[in-house]
């Protein structure tokens, strides 16, 4: 963990902000901060460390420090990897507040058997809610229901499909396209979808350390063909700012999207943002 590049003032913008609708500050990487009109404060994958350098190099501040968070009811987690489940990120924003852990069982078994929050961060056992596909949710204002998505390279990856009044959000973690995206067409209309997008390129290999051809997200037609199966409104992507050698250009969306049915907005955002419902 390093402090953060930008001190508060990303906690206290979320802290003090009064929507008229639903507020989401984008944390780079994949993580989100959003906040309902009546005060309802989720944080879904918020990431504040640095990889694991030299294999992840993180190219974006960090911007927040953890220790400053003391407004959330929960903390979403779509899937186990490092950059969605990590203890120094998220354990301190559970024992500032009341917030439940919201997370599959393989993302649950980082935070209680490899980090062991518990032990290390004040944070209880009754903090830890597991949740899978087909579950929902209440969290103050808001209706989260947990699906299926894909992402081969999670063991048990989710996505959230979070409903409010004024308008209904998509958070689909590392998925890339899936064939349960046309069913939750049918299902939610929704306004505004969150969908990583990358590059392939070399990274060094966990093991031998030696450069291996990547491919952790969606490419330009793949997030395009995914944000026209969710019938999406607007289409947010992320993770592109993220990695050495796995970074991209959301500017060239534009040219993916164009001929499709939706989305009907491409909003490119860039760490710190905020996007309003």
């Amino acid at each position: 963990m390093t402090d953060s590049d930008w001190g508060d003032w990303l906690p206290r913008a979320v802290a003090d902000a009064d929507p008229d609708t639903v507020a989401l500050w984008y944390l780079g990487c994949n993580g989100f901060a959003i906040k309902g009109n009546e005060g309802t404060v989720l944080w879904i994958d918020p990431y504040a460390g640095t990889g694991d350098p030299p294999r992840t190099v993180r190219m974006i501040p960090v911007p927040f420090d953890p220790d400053d968070i003391d407004v959330a009811d929960a903390v979403l987690a779509t899937h186990e990897h490092t950059d969605h489940v990590h203890g120094p990120s998220q354990a301190p924003i559970l024992a500032n507040t009341d917030a439940d852990f919201v997370a599959p069982d393989d993302s649950l078994a980082v935070a209680r058997e490899e980090e062991r929050w518990t032990e290390n961060w004040d944070v209880d056992e009754e903090a830890f809610l597991e949740v899978t596909e087909g579950d929902e949710l209440k969290i103050g204002e808001f209706t989260v229901h947990v699906v299926e998505t894909q992402d081969a390279d999670a063991t048990h990856p989710v996505g959230y499909v979070i409903e409010h009044e004024s308008g209904t959000l998509f958070h689909a973690g590392d998925s890339k396209p899936s064939e349960s995206f046309s069913a939750l067409a049918d299902e939610f209309d929704i306004d505004l979808g969150i969908l990583a997008f990358g590059s392939v390129g070399r990274v060094p290999d966990k093991e031998t350390g030696e450069p291996i051809e990547t491919k952790w997200y969606s490419d330009e037609n793949e997030i395009a063909a995914a944000a026209e199966d969710l019938a999406l409104d607007r289409l947010v992507p992320t993770h592109w700012d993220m990695w050495k050698g796995l970074t991209a250009d959301p500017t060239a969306l534009h040219d993916h999207v164009r001929s499709r049915s939706h989305p009907n907005r491409l909003e490119i955002v860039e760490i710190g943002d905020r996007v309003d419902l």
